[in-house]
């Protein structure tokens, strides 16, 4: 399990930098309706921390997890991300997920295999969870800070 913490606090590490490089008239801007902000597209990831870490302690506390998913934009909309300042933003996702690295190192070994189920969709494995959610950030990540649009 510590393979996956150092994978998480890598990008933190290699990300955190360059989130907080970005100046701060870019990062309110949508190109167009229905499309995410970076400051919305980051809240997502905070979001998905939040969500995530119930999944990754429930999974190895009961060893298994069956939750809801949950509506990403809805929760970005009620989160009120684009009416916050961009340091705020950036400092509460490194720290959301410095935290869930700081779970992720605690986990058990034997329950990287408790069986997940999130909403409808198939049973998949702890450990496929927690590689998909590291997965999951860095692909919004390199979208938040790549020169093209948005996207909801």
């Amino acid at each position: 399990m510590v393979s996956l913490s150092v994978r998480l606090r890598r990008v933190v590490a290699l990300e955190d930098p360059l989130l907080r490089a970005i100046a701060d008239s870019s990062v309110d801007i949508s190109p167009r309706p229905g499309a995410w902000s970076k400051k919305q597209e980051l809240g997502h990831l905070i979001d998905s921390a939040a969500n995530n870490r119930v999944r990754f302690i429930k999974a190895a506390l009961e060893g298994k997890y069956d939750g809801p998913s949950y509506d990403g934009c809805g929760w970005v909309d009620i989160g009120g991300y684009a009416d916050m300042p961009w340091s705020d933003l950036v400092g509460l996702w490194k720290a959301l997920n410095l935290a869930l690295a700081a779970v992720l190192e605690r986990i058990p070994e034997d329950r990287l295999q408790a069986e997940c189920r999130i909403g409808d969709g198939p049973a998949v494995t702890l450990d496929f969870v927690i590689d998909d959610y590291i997965a999951h950030m860095q692909h919004h990540l390199d979208h938040i800070l790549s020169p093209a649009e948005p996207r909801p």
